[in-house]
């Protein structure tokens, strides 16, 4: 990471997924390096920022690195008197916390670096996901005068890949990522559906196009892949469905929409069935259920058709 601020750290050690101890002077009593509230970030293999250095900075650093081994979200209070016994002649003593942030970040790879694409990225790289934005044709990818990545694109959960083989990243997705389709090529968006569909840990294959795109897809799938375990994970069209307009920047907001939706379905489906807002959200959520359910019948109802030839 390209700072030594601990809450330029913290900001992209969430941004990263990256696991972290956010390190606290709680309490100091006499004569102490720093005083309270002096912070520092702590990772597997880096630290951001002092405490003051020394022998209480190296204890303090073990430590937290002790906790993260754990891989458990928790808080810890470590005292520490400041004697020969540290290797510190202070004289004083702290209480130092320690705050372990064990990181859950999702994975979306985008494919295509067309104008959505461009308008898509910055509002996605906001949100807590580790974005792969791939293409072959590395003009399009946005850059500075100076050849450098552009300013607006410049995020720490934001990796862009230019690669000749774009089906070969989806290989190398972690389990679960998200998908979103949406190249210059109707054959390649087909063959990177195709490829996505034959990992079943990939929940969510979304792609770009209008529905007569989706049903020619579904078709087609369904004939070349008979037995595709749940067909339904290809989304398509992808975004909001009652988000209207065309403009690259609606059809981004819209996608985006969708993705958030999914990012908040598990607090979402936690949340009481009460009032009226409620119940017409409830009612948003079955149309778009019913639009989608019309999609696996028109999947099932190729594949009996295929079996009867």
């Amino acid at each position: 990471m390209n700072t030594n601020k601990w809450f330029d750290a913290l900001h992209q050690c969430q941004a990263q997924g990256k696991a972290y101890v956010l390190v606290t002077v709680l309490g100091a009593a006499g004569s102490t390096p720093r005083g309270n509230g002096t912070k520092m970030i702590v990772t597997g293999d880096e630290t951001f920022d002092t405490i003051g250095g020394g022998h209480l900075e190296f204890a303090a650093t073990e430590q937290a690195r002790g906790l993260l081994a754990n891989n458990e979200q928790t808080q810890h209070i470590e005292h520490y008197p400041l004697s020969s016994k540290l290797g510190q002649c202070c004289g004083g003593a702290v209480n130092v916390l320690f705050e372990v942030m064990i990181e859950q970040c999702q994975t979306v790879q985008i494919y295509g670096a067309g104008h959505v694409a461009h308008a898509l990225i910055p509002l996605l790289a906001q949100l807590p996901l580790q974005i792969q934005w791939i293409d072959q044709r590395e003009a399009l990818f946005p850059k500075s005068s100076a050849g450098q990545r552009h300013p607006n694109y410049d995020f720490a959960n934001l990796d862009i890949i230019v690669s000749d083989e774009p089906t070969e990243h989806i290989a190398r997705a972690p389990a679960n990522s998200w998908l979103v389709v949406m190249t210059h090529n109707h054959q390649l968006d087909y063959e990177l559906v195709e490829v996505a569909l034959k990992r079943p840990d990939l929940p969510y294959i979304g792609m770009i196009g209008s529905n007569t795109k989706a049903k020619r897809f579904v078709t087609r799938i369904a004939a070349r892949m008979p037995d595709v375990t749940q067909p339904e994970r290809l989304v398509s069209p992808i975004g909001v469905l009652d988000i209207p307009g065309k403009r690259p920047i609606e059809v981004a907001v819209s996608i985006a929409g969708q993705i958030i939706q999914r990012l908040n379905s598990d607090a979402l489906e936690q949340q009481p069935s009460e009032g009226a807002s409620t119940q017409e959200n409830q009612l948003n959520t079955n149309q778009a259920l019913k639009m989608r359910q019309k999609q696996v019948n028109a999947w099932r109802a190729s594949k009996k058709l295929k079996d009867s030839l």
